[in-house]
């Protein structure tokens, strides 16, 4: 390891086999301590390692509070899980290189995120349809200022004691998070105070606005927001279930303060390809957002990160990296996997299955996995990440490089939320996979919530020979650098290095073919691509393209007057070090006047011998077919100096105010003469 650090491991009362000659081989310059009841009768192995001020690798989680606690700020602790991951399986014996590859992952630095602040100051609003929604603010009453909005009410008892408002409307529509929701309900009506045996409700009117920091929905209706468990502030229980409510109502009770969320999303507008000049090219990010905090904004998307809740399908589909995850950076994710799969190899591991889940869902099914079954295998190097979704095709493509064998991601059974950026990334990176040697399905998601079914799917995965050549670079930069980076190294490492793969269509990465005979260099194209990939020549009529900043937005093909240009995806390797392709070259046409360029000579040439004794307007005149051939100043002088007029006969003078009222003058004495004779 590159920095001097201590790593405990302890076999947790001989439950589990340390192998500690795997673990040395792996974390190389480390010191090895072990322990077999490090949290108790052993904790002055612990006080004497944190005190030596040594970075330090603790292999324990479940006690990480009581080691904190003990080490104060004399230390600096990680905390690495090789039991639940490791020692407690039926391969405990041979996990030996495992248990290095976590142990030498978690001590992997991540960078410091953002955060966003929620501030809510306790107004809830609580729609139901019945007297459970009132029920529900009898309890929250004395802690949040209530507001109750009942859904066609039937029979609802008057209160003796008005202690919040009780009204009646349906939502129309929703907008908001913790802290800002704003509703706006049709038929609001309020109760007459004279209400006796049940509560009657005023005239009614629509379109009222309600505003309140929390939402807490009992109605029984579909959700007011899309992915409702994702946003926060909006809790919502089906009334039928008591228990539900009860969860409800204390979570909201709680919902008072100051609240951080991380700011997942780190986006760079001017990188954004979603449009230029109102036509629409990149939507990738818009058409997976879940939550909806992805909306247009001109030329490139806003994202709301009070609305976001961290998906990361955006990131993860995001083709020029406008959009990046940030818990952690695509760089940090690949530099601890670079970690992982390499200190697996030095320690002896072989074939190694990475397994990418996330904490709520993943984590708690490995440890019951552990727990109550086999165990994972010892092959298979579990990851944690925020959300699986995040993934995207720069981590794919490192993992494979830096010698993973087979990966896979676990996913609920029934998800959160719509994975399909996910599905997108293992689809394009299938091909890729494939087109490089390393055969078929060595990406696939496991979605169960069964810990049986998840060691089952492991254990079922043959083994699959990794990257010949397993790459070692250290991923820097933004997430397209990394990706470019990551695509170049598999390349290298792969079993059968191929220059060109053919992609799916929507895929971030390909050419364009352009139709050079109908092309007339108007260069619409190029002021329309967002990345530089079409260029231009201030000297000479001229398109050239360049492969590798192309992300297959669809601009140019969108904005081409002639239509001449298609799109191919596909994934060219020579591209990163290759020149701009020139496309089409012409001569320019210098002005007849004064010599200057001002346009393509076939162009001016093809509109000359269109016009010429064809239309009207240039009929028997060379003087005027010669404007066609000057640049637009010379163009405008001869027009002003011939009285160059297009229609090609004098028109009368526009009449004013004046000629109206001396025609007016000339009429009234004209009548007068009548008259008089």
């Amino acid at each position: 390891m590159a920095e001097k650090r201590t790593i405990l491991v302890c076999s947790c009362e001989d439950t589990m086999p340390l192998d500690v000659d795997a673990i040395r081989r792996g974390c190389k310059g480390a010191t090895i301590g072990t322990a077999r009841f490090l949290c108790r009768d052993q904790l002055d192995v612990f006080r004497k390692a944190a005190g030596a001020g040594d970075p330090l690798t603790v292999a324990c989680t479940q006690e990480a509070p009581l080691f904190s606690e003990l080490a104060g700020d004399s230390a600096t602790i990680v905390f690495a899980n090789v039991r639940e991951t490791g020692g407690w399986s039926n391969d405990a014996a041979k996990a030996g290189p495992k248990m290095a590859a976590l142990l030498a992952a978690a001590a992997e630095p991540l960078p410091e995120i953002a955060f966003v602040s929620l501030k809510s100051d306790g107004v809830i609003l609580i729609y139901g349809c019945d007297e459970k929604a009132i029920e529900a603010a009898q309890l929250l009453t004395d802690h949040l200022d209530v507001t109750v909005l009942i859904s066609r009410p039937r029979d609802l008892s008057p209160p003796r004691v008005t202690d919040f408002p009780v009204v009646t409307g349906t939502i129309r529509s929703a907008k908001g998070h913790l802290g800002a929701f704003e509703l706006v309900v049709d038929n609001y009506a309020t109760p007459a105070p004279s209400s006796r045996g049940a509560l009657t409700f005023g005239v009614p009117r629509n379109g009222a606005v309600s505003r309140c920091d929390v939402v807490l929905d009992l109605s029984g209706l579909p959700a007011l927001f899309p992915a409702a468990d994702l946003r926060d502030g909006y809790l919502r229980a089906d009334p039928a279930d008591p228990a539900a409510v009860l969860r409800a109502v204390l979570k909201a009770r709680d919902m008072v303060g100051t609240f951080d969320k991380p700011r997942y999303i780190t986006f760079s507008q001017d990188l954004c390809a979603h449009s230029r000049s109102q036509i629409v090219g990149c939507r990738r990010c818009l058409d997976l957002c879940p939550t909806g905090a992805i909306t247009p904004a001109g030329n490139h998307v806003a994202i709301d990160p009070q609305v976001c809740a961290g998906c990361g399908q955006c990131a993860a589909v995001c083709p020029t990296g406008a959009a990046a995850y940030a818990l952690p950076p695509a760089d940090a994710l690949m530099r601890k996997l670079r970690v992982m799969l390499s200190t697996y190899r030095e320690a002896g591991g072989s074939h190694p299955i990475l397994l990418l889940h996330d904490d709520a869902h993943g984590t708690e099914l490995i440890d019951a996995l552990a727990r109550h079954g086999s165990g994972l295998p010892a092959n298979v190097l579990p990851l944690a990440v925020n959300e699986v979704t995040q993934i995207g095709l720069e981590t794919i493509a490192a993992a494979f490089a830096y010698g993973a064998s087979t990966l896979r991601f676990l996913l609920r059974a029934r998800a959160k939320h719509d994975i399909e950026g996910l599905k997108k990334t293992m689809a394009l990176a299938e091909p890729i996979l494939a087109g490089l040697g390393f055969g078929e399905h060595r990406v696939a998601a496991i979605e169960t919530d069964d810990p049986d079914a998840l060691g089952e799917a492991l254990r079922a995965i043959a083994p699959q020979e990794p990257a010949p050549k397993p790459a070692s670079f250290a991923p820097v930069g933004g997430k397209r650098d990394v990706l470019r980076l990551a695509l170049r190294e598999l390349h290298r490492a792969s079993p059968a290095p191929t220059d060109i793969v053919p992609l799916p269509a929507g895929a971030p990465f390909g050419t364009i073919e352009v139709n050079v005979e109908g092309c007339t260099l108007c260069l619409s194209c190029v002021s329309a691509c967002p990345t530089g990939a079409l260029r231009d020549d201030p000297e000479k009529p001229t398109l050239r393209f360049a492969e590798d900043a192309c992300v297959q937005c669809g601009l140019c093909a969108a904005t081409c007057p002639e239509k001449v240009i298609r799109l191919k995806p596909q994934i060219d390797f020579r591209a990163a070090t290759a020149s701009a392709r020139l496309i089409k070259q012409e001569e320019p046409f210098p002005c007849i006047k004064c010599g200057k360029p001002f346009g393509v000579k076939s162009t001016v040439e093809r509109v000359v011998a269109k016009l010429e004794g064809k239309h009207w307007m240039f009929k028997g005149s060379a003087q005027r077919l010669d404007v066609i051939k000057m640049c637009e100043d010379c163009r405008v002088t001869a027009m002003t100096e011939t009285d160059f007029d297009p229609y090609g006969a004098p028109r009368a003078n526009p009449r004013t105010t004046d000629d109206y009222l001396r025609e007016r003058e000339r009429l009234k004495r004209e009548n007068e003469r009548k008259s008089e004779s």
